[in-house]
């Protein structure tokens, strides 16, 4: 692989990179062209300079309403809905990864709170982060693939009325700095995850409040071990 090929990569992602030199010099151009486009489509979807790369078939609603740091990366078909109070902040080098819906507000009556992500961020692929409670993910966090967050709650206590008439609660969900959140995992409205955690795999996180270090995991969720 050419070296100056290479490091004009490097540049283009902003960040210290190792890539394999073993990836064929043609993906690795294709790659090259993939961030320049990138580029080019995040300015017509933000409708402003803007120091990201975004995939043509992403969709990006309320762009206002987005802050981001240094080289935000969107990959292909996310949907993207920032229209909320606080609407969405991303720190630098944050990565949306493919098929990833970001839904700010349930419902047009009662606008939700919004997403705040930390710095050095995977959002892994095909991952949903309801934020109308509000999600805040602190930095240098990993979330697999199929992730689900839900900072909203059905009121269902009243046996007279249907439970879509009953409103919501919304506590708000809260994710520490370095922690590693498996695939498949779901955490539900008012869960507060410390700092270096691990959430295994398919773990469903109902509730409460978990200290730093903790390894959790199971249906519903339970302290397995620290780190």
């Amino acid at each position: 692989m050419n070296i100056h090929i290479y490091n004009l990569f490097r540049k283009l992602r902003r960040k210290e990179l190792y890539i394999d030199r073993r990836i064929p010099f043609p993906r690795f151009m294709l790659l090259i062209f993939n961030e320049l486009c990138g580029r080019f489509i995040a300015v017509i979807k933000f409708r402003r300079l803007i120091d990201a790369s975004v995939s043509a078939s992403s969709v990006i609603r309320s762009p206002r309403q987005i802050i981001s740091g240094k080289h935000l990366k969107v990959d292909k078909s996310c949907y993207i809905d920032a229209l909320s109070v606080e609407g969405i902040n991303f720190g630098d080098r944050v990565t949306v990864g493919k098929f990833t819906c970001i839904e700010c507000t349930g419902t047009l009556a009662d606008l939700g709170k919004g997403l705040k992500v930390g710095s050095n961020v995977g959002l892994g692929t095909h991952g949903f982060y309801g934020c109308a409670g509000g999600i805040e993910i602190g930095n240098d966090v990993i979330i697999g693939n199929y992730c689900s967050f839900h900072s909203e709650n059905h009121n269902f206590l009243d046996h007279s009325l249907p439970i879509r008439l009953q409103g919501v609660s919304r506590k708000g969900i809260k994710i520490g700095n370095n922690c590693w959140i498996g695939a498949k995992a779901t955490i539900l409205d008012g869960v507060e995850i410390g700092d270096g955690c691990v959430i295994a795999a398919c773990a469903l996180v109902t509730k409460g409040t978990y200290p730093a270090n903790s390894v959790i995991g199971g249906v519903p969720a339970r302290i397995i071990k620290s780190r």
